[in-house]
């Protein structure tokens, strides 16, 4: 199987209640299957993390973030995946933003988030820890007790 490497970054953006939010969406060539995932995605060419990670952040959620607000990354993973008939080894890092509260804006997105990512909802770590739901990053609930 040939995959296509690339760089990610993605952002645990946490709110004043402790709550994670996560995007639902799905892929054009499986219109049975979504998933809830992060914010975040690929890097373009020369972009650092942060960069990309504030970026995405932006375009998904209309976040404006500095990305030396980013800190550094939290956590860092490499994951295999299929995408619109793509098989993709993307290695990303996960960056940690708290904020008090905010009402996602998606008119930042670009015309492929547009036509996959369908909802989005702020979770708690008892609702990940119970839900039946594919969420992404595996293992999330986790995630978020090391780094809270």
């Amino acid at each position: 199987m040939t995959f296509i490497d690339r760089r990610a970054a993605r952002v645990l953006l946490i709110d004043a209640a402790e709550r994670v939010l996560l995007l639902h969406g799905g892929d054009p060539a499986r219109a049975d299957q979504h998933w809830w995932f992060t914010p975040g995605g690929g890097l373009n060419e020369g972009e650092t993390p942060a960069l990309g990670a504030a970026r995405e952040l932006l375009e998904e959620t209309g976040l404006r973030a500095d990305p030396a607000e980013l800190g550094e990354p939290v956590h860092h993973e490499t994951t295999e995946f299929s995408y619109d008939n793509r098989q993709y080894r993307q290695d990303q890092d996960f960056f940690l933003l708290r904020i008090d509260s905010w009402q996602v804006d998606t008119t930042g997105f670009d015309p492929e988030e547009q036509r996959t990512i369908t909802a989005h909802r702020w979770w708690s770590v008892a609702e990940l820890d119970t839900s039946t739901e594919q969420i992404f990053p595996i293992g999330l609930a986790d995630l978020l007790r090391k780094v809270l």
